[in-house]
């Protein structure tokens, strides 16, 4: 019978049917059976409690702790980057070259508009006490008898004033200068004219307004450009000039360039 059974319920009933002893004994393993099996499942669970807990703490730690790192990082490195944004010392320099050469030009400008007006004002007195009166004696004169004699006359004066500027040939260009150590455009004919024996003013536009103006150009007259004048040469004859051209070049014979304003006759 006890062979046959195959549920607990069937063991059961064979321990009953033999005696209490039996009875006992057979539901003692079966209680430490049940009992083992409980205290094996409960350490499990006690173990892995704690476990998950303790992950949950460490975790957010360590993430806290990234972030704070990466913040101070990335102060540090913000700050140098900003940093170079002005101009570098080369820059710097240019700069202050450029301010400097502007100074001068205005400077140079300056100069040269204040030769002009004293020059013009000069020019204006000595017309009004000689240059005037002169002229109007001219127109006086009857055009027969000045024909003949101003062409020699004007050709003698254009020799000199030519083979004395000839003389030059090669001495540089300077700003402001009126000596064979070094002339500018006017300061040249007025020193050439000078060494012929006729007066002219320091600056071109004076220079202009003194001459006489002529329509048919002979050797020796002066050659203007632009309006007020800024440059004037002597003509040599053939579309040719000689003349002290600029910064950096020498006085030379060249031709005759755009930009004529007037021929004069001192």
């Amino acid at each position: 019978m006890v062979s046959q059974a195959g549920t607990p319920l069937a063991k059961g009933s064979a321990v009953i049917a033999a005696s209490g002893g039996l009875i006992a004994a057979i539901a003692i393993p079966a209680q430490a059976a049940d009992s083992t099996a409980e205290v094996d499942a409960a350490p499990v669970q006690t173990a892995s409690a704690p476990a998950a807990p303790a992950a949950a703490v460490t975790a957010p730690a360590t993430t806290t702790s990234s972030k704070a790192t990466d913040a101070a990082f990335g102060k540090i490195e913000v700050e140098p980057v900003a940093k170079p944004t002005g101009p570098t010392p080369a820059q710097l320099r240019a700069r202050a070259e450029r301010e400097q050469a502007r100074q001068e030009a205005a400077a140079e400008r300056q100069r040269e508009q204040e030769q002009e007006q004293a020059a013009r004002e000069e020019q204006a007195s000595e017309r009004t006490e000689s240059t005037a009166p002169s002229r109007s004696q001219e127109r006086q004169a009857p055009a027969p008898a000045k024909s003949e004699p101003a062409p020699a006359a004007a050709s003698s004066a254009s020799s000199d004033v030519i083979s004395i500027a000839k003389q030059y040939i090669g001495v540089p260009y300077v700003y402001g200068g009126s000596t064979p150590s070094g002339f500018d455009c006017s300061g040249f004919t007025q020193y050439v004219f000078a060494k012929a024996g006729k007066s002219l003013p320091r600056v071109t536009t004076a220079q202009q307004a003194a001459a006489t103006p002529v329509s048919n150009p002979q050797p020796g007259d002066l050659v203007f450009f632009g309006s007020p004048s800024w440059h004037v040469g002597i003509y040599v004859g053939d579309g040719m000039m000689i003349d002290a051209p600029r910064t950096g070049k020498s006085i030379s014979i060249r031709p005759i360039f755009d930009g004529v304003s007037g021929y004069g006759r001192v």
